[in-house]
């Protein structure tokens, strides 16, 4: 992520806006799938997946996606390759690495307000981990700093998932943590609209503070 500080020597700060759609598994798949129509690098989309095994893998379809991503977020393979993600705010799909996923949620929860990012932080976060077990500020395994803001979400209600051409069953909650950054999504299955806010370090954080990535191209 290309950044300059401003004259007062912070990090320029970059917004992304889309929806985070998170849903587990019976056999202990876990899958965030991101679909980003904002974000500085263009409209991107990832699925950030952690097997039963707990290996975070991230699928991307370019390498820009990955490098962006990776700048914040923290895996143990990452796959570049073909990979189509929509999301109308109801209704996420996901065709690429051999997973296919669809997932529709229900009725939609607005929160309409507009807040200055210290209400994010030093307010919207205890009601946030309270109610729905997420965070909605912290520091990211890179270093940047993070401030996530919910237009709105929906619980899914139904969908379908299969790992080449295998059928992982119904969405369920998520049995144990992705792991690939400070917060977690929601337990239950939700589609969510989101704002996020994110700071990069001025300085980047030593390779093995990283816990540096092994790239594994498919």
């Amino acid at each position: 992520m290309n950044t300059r500080p401003d004259p007062t020597g912070r990090a320029r700060r970059v917004h992304v806006r889309g929806f985070i759609t998170s849903a587990g598994f019976a056999e202990g798949h876990r899958f965030v799938v991101g679909c980003w129509p904002d974000s500085p690098v263009g409209p991107i989309c990832d699925v950030m997946w952690a097997t039963p095994e707990n290996e975070r893998i991230l699928l991307v379809p370019s390498d820009v996606a990955g490098e962006f991503i990776t700048s914040i977020y923290q895996f143990d393979a990452v796959r570049t390759g073909p990979l189509h993600v929509e999301c109308d705010g109801r209704r996420t799909t996901v065709r690429g690495h051999k997973l296919a996923l669809d997932l529709v949620g229900g009725r939609r929860r607005p929160i309409p307000i507009r807040r200055p990012l210290a209400i994010t932080r030093h307010v919207e976060a205890p009601i946030a981990r309270l109610l729905m077990g997420v965070e909605t500020y912290g520091i990211s395994p890179t270093g940047a700093r993070e401030w996530y803001q919910s237009r709105g979400w929906r619980w899914v209600t139904r969908g379908t998932a299969a790992l080449d051409g295998r059928d992982l069953g119904p969405p369920g909650p998520l049995a144990a943590p992705v792991g690939v950054g400070f917060s977690e999504p929601p337990h239950r299955p939700s589609i969510v609209s989101v704002r996020v806010t994110i700071e990069p370090p001025t300085t980047p954080l030593p390779l093995p503070q990283r816990m540096a990535q092994r790239l594994d191209r498919a």
